[in-house]
């Protein structure tokens, strides 16, 4: 008597893959959420260490910083220095904001989550560097 075997997949191997696939495709989904945040906050603290370079440069040329009120005024008075001033990426954070003297300056900007070394919530550069 011959007998004859079946071949294939049972009912309970298939629901295990299935079950291992949502799962992995689960935890990918949830791993990759965090990234356009992280890419924002990595976007928010070049624009400021773009700006302070900037800042720098027109110190040397006119032997102070630009005494400006808004980040709009920006604009006018970085122009040799930058074709435009970069602004916040969103969504997310706030605006950037700058007040500067003669002799300082400073710009806040909001961070979604930890980067750089930088922690989340809202941050300060100055002449003297990122906090």
């Amino acid at each position: 008597m011959k007998i004859k075997k079946n071949k294939g997949f049972t009912l309970i191997e298939l629901l295990v893959v299935i079950a291992i696939i949502g799962l992995l495709s689960t935890l990918a989904v949830v791993a990759l959420n965090s990234v356009p945040s992280k890419s924002r906050d990595a976007k928010r603290v070049a624009d400021i260490k773009q700006v302070q370079t900037a800042l720098e440069l027109y110190y040397n040329d006119n032997d102070g910083y630009p005494v400006a009120a808004t980040w709009a005024l920006m604009d006018t008075a970085l122009a040799t220095q930058m074709p435009t001033v970069p602004t916040n990426p969103s969504p997310n954070g706030t605006a950037y904001t700058y007040v500067g003297t003669a002799s300082s300056y400073t710009i806040t900007f909001t961070l979604e989550g930890e980067t750089g070394g930088l922690a989340a919530g809202l941050r300060t550069a100055t002449e003297g560097g990122i906090n």
